[in-house]
């Protein structure tokens, strides 16, 4: 697998289209704080790490509103290895008018495009949610 921040996006699609309550994928520590984030902003009910070694997976419960609609309704990646993509403190912009996330890989650590622009800190751009 030559991208696997691309194959986490997929497989949580997928599990969203498929109206599944949560999805496993193989743990990272860059996908553990993807997850993190996306706890942090409200798009997912939760996620836990399991196993141990390279065994480790990453348990996310997806989340879904009243109705049933999911909380998230795109995952796009936007750095691929072929081509990386990235932005400077003042070219973050911001996903679909504010209501969507962005995640950029800073020096500090994977953080939220909004709090990027607060900390005066530009990188990787890595996927937008929204």
């Amino acid at each position: 697998m030559t991208d696997p921040i691309a194959d986490m996006l997929t497989r949580i699609r997928n599990a969203i289209n498929a109206k599944h309550a949560k999805v496993d994928v193989p743990a990272s520590n860059l996908k553990t704080e993807i997850a993190r984030i996306l706890k942090d902003e409200g798009y997912i009910a939760d996620y836990k790490v399991s196993g141990e070694g390279v065994r480790k997976s990453l348990r996310i419960r997806l989340k879904y509103g009243t109705k049933g609609e999911s909380v998230i309704s795109n995952l796009s990646r936007i750095s691929k290895p072929g081509r990386r993509v990235y932005v400077g403190r003042d070219d973050i912009r911001l996903v679909l008018g504010g209501l969507g996330l962005s995640i950029i890989s800073t020096s500090k650590g994977l953080m939220s495009g909004q709090q990027a622009r607060k900390q005066n800190m530009g990188g990787e751009h890595v996927c937008n949610i929204y």
